[in-house]
Parts: structure tokens; C-alpha cells; sequence
């Protein structure tokens, strides 16, 4: 090589460094329903590639705005979402070097929803990825993110529309730039279909609630790292690219016996101060037992290194339950690569 181009070259690394591996993603979802503002107040966005707004449903008649509002986005009240909003959440998430999307369904669909198995059928499923389209156009959202879960998606899947009509949203957001995400449990009647996978983005896999108030294994454990190694696995082999799979972590734990039934980590941290970072259960872990099952620093750290090693990021439940000095989604990124 010439030496007058072997010093262009040098002079150029100098004024441009190698820059790092490309950032991991980290969608975290915002709940709208426990009040947007209240929970967009306390966040810091720059620590999410994507943040879902959570949650969007559309009106009775398939629309998703009304005059000002969203048709049913509840705010933490009865009132609804305003549009203007969310074009402010938009810009702040932007800001911050952020993508932001709407998140469809949730896991108990609001009363103001329309039907979503009558709207996802042909003869209104055009009308209804229109009206979702214009919305996201309306408020400056980069995308979709659908979350139709468990009897929902169950009813719509056998009916034969869920999968058509991922394709017609996909189609109408990829012709204008946008995404579009999904999240999935991975029991039977919450997975997505596997002929649906090809039109997502991103694949956020709910890599919790194994028990709950009402379900799972007395003692049992809501959200462990041999969980999220089979959930990543299950994924792959469903198909779903590498660096498509989002891993989700819980930000949330579930009391028992005399124990309260949600507490949030910031709560947690809160009621039982730092040791409380170190260890998964609070109390004696068994069937009619008071104890708390959640995901202490080192069990999050791990599932993140598994994440980084064998997936293509992390999906947090939910952004407003971390410390208020955003200490877990802090962590999981200063965290250093390490095999898995």
C-alpha cells in the first residue's frame, strides 16, 4: 500500500473510531391503562430501542380514533387516550433514539373493544388495518406491535383470519416504512401461529407467568431461567430468525398467602430494600405459603447474557415497574457479553 494512502487511511479511523456492536434491542412496553403521562414521567427512554404503548384497541365500529381521542386506549380512568398524546410520547420516544409502537389487545381486552374475531374477518379486515394504518400515520408511531392473546387469539386463529390478517397489516406498514412486532406466550392456545412469523419484525416471547393467583404449581416459581431457556429454544425451532426473538424479562412479582398478590421490583426494593436485589423469593417458597416470586439482578443478568447469546434482544414487562432510578434495565445493559 502507498504511504500517502496508508496515512489517508490512518487519519480517517482517527477522525471515524470503530464504532461498538450494534446495540441489542430492548423493547420495553409503557401501560397506558395505569395513566400514560403518570408513567411516561418516570422513564428514561434511552434505554430502549423500542417502546410499546400499551394498549390500543379499536372502537365497536373497527375505528381506532374518536374526535381528539383514540376510541379505546384507556388512560388510567375512564377517560381515553388523547392524540395529541401520543404524538408528544412519539417525539419523546424519538428523541431519545427510539422507535415507538402501538400495542394491540393486552391481555384482558378493554370493555370500549370492539369485537376483534368479527373485525379481523374478511369482510371487515380491510377497513380495520386502514383505520390502524391511518392511526399510526396520524400520531408519528413507527409501528404495530400486536399482543391478541390466549382466548382472543385462540378464536381468531381457528376462524383461519389471524395469520391474513398479520399479513394485510404487514403489508400496509412495510409499503409505508413501519414495523411490526408481536408478543407470544408459548402454551398451547397463546403461541402465535407459526404461518405468521415470516410477517413480524420482532417476536417478544412472555417468558413468565408460569403461576399466578388463579393458575400454575402451588410453590412453584413464576419466571425462571430453565423457563426462558426452553421458551428461546421453542422459539427457534418454531422458527422464528435469531435475531428476530426478543426474550421477555418480568419487572413484576406475584405475592402469596398473606403476602400482596402484584407487587411491582420497584415495590419490592422498596418494602424490602436492597438484599431484596440479590434473591428470587422472599418467604418460604411452597403451597399455601406467604412468599413472593419474582426476578432478582442476578437471574435478570442471566437471562439477558442468554438473550444476547441466542436471541436477538429482550422484551421487558413493563417499563414503570423498575426502580426509580431505572436500576434493572440499567444493569441488563451494563452488562459485559458472556457465553451461554
Amino acid at each position: 500500500m502507498p504511504r500517502l494512502l496508508k496515512l489517508i487511511l490512518a487519519a480517517t479511523l482517527l477522525a471515524f473510531p470503530a464504532t461498538a456492536q450494534a446495540r441489542q434491542v430492548a423493547l420495553g412496553y409503557l401501560p397506558a391503562f395505569k395513566g400514560m403521562e403518570q408513567a411516561a414521567a418516570g422513564a428514561d427512554f434511552s434505554y430502549y430501542t423500542h417502546v410499546a404503548l400499551a394498549f390500543v384497541n379499536p372502537g365497536p365500529d373497527g375505528s381506532f380514533i374518536a374526535g381528539d381521542r383514540l376510541a379505546c386506549a384507556p388512560n388510567g380512568d375512564k377517560t381515553m387516550l388523547k392524540v395529541e398524546a401520543v404524538k408528544a410520547l412519539a417525539a419523546r420516544v424519538h428523541a431519545a433514539g427510539g422507535k415507538l409502537v402501538l400495542s394491540l389487545g393486552g391481555g384482558t381486552v378493554p370493555q370500549c373493544a370492539g369485537d376483534w374475531a368479527a373485525l379481523t374477518a374478511p369482510a371487515k379486515r380491510a377497513k380495520l388495518v386502514a383505520a390502524l394504518t391511518k392511526l399510526v400515520d396520524r400520531v408519528g408511531a413507527d409501528g404495530v406491535d400486536v399482543d391478541i392473546e390466549w382466548d382472543v387469539l385462540s378464536k381468531i386463529d381457528k376462524a383461519g383470519d389471524y395469520t391474513p390478517f398479520v399479513a394485510a397489516l404487514s403489508a400496509a406498514l412495510k409499503a409505508k416504512g413501519r414495523l411490526l412486532t408481536c408478543a407470544t406466550a408459548s402454551g398451547e392456545g397463546g403461541m402465535i401461529p407459526q404461518a405468521s412469523i415470516p410477517y413480524f419484525d420482532l417476536v417478544g416471547v412472555m417468558s413468565y407467568d408460569a403461576i399466578g393467583q388463579s393458575w400454575g404449581e402451588p410453590g412453584a416459581e413464576h419466571a425462571t431461567v430453565d423457563q426462558a431457556r426452553r421458551d428461546v429454544k421453542l422459539w427457534l425451532d418454531r422458527g422464528v430468525p435469531r435475531e428476530k426473538l426478543l426474550l421477555g424479562l418480568p419487572f413484576y412479582g406475584y405475592g402469596f398467602g398473606a403476602a400482596k398478590p402484584n407487587y411491582s421490583f420497584r415495590d419490592i426494593r422498596s418494602e424490602y430494600g436492597d438484599a431484596a436485589l440479590l434473591t428470587d423469593t422472599i418467604g418460604s417458597r411452597c403451597g399455601g405459603c406467604t412468599y413472593i416470586t419474582y426476578n432478582g439482578l442476578p437471574t435478570l443478568k442471566e437471562k439477558a447474557r442468554l438473550a444476547r447469546a441466542q436471541a436477538g434482544g429482550i422484551m421487558v414487562w413493563e417499563i414503570s415497574q423498575d426502580t426509580p432510578d431505572h436500576l434493572l434495565i440499567r444493569s441488563l445493559q451494563e452488562e459485559p457479553d458472556a457465553a451461554q
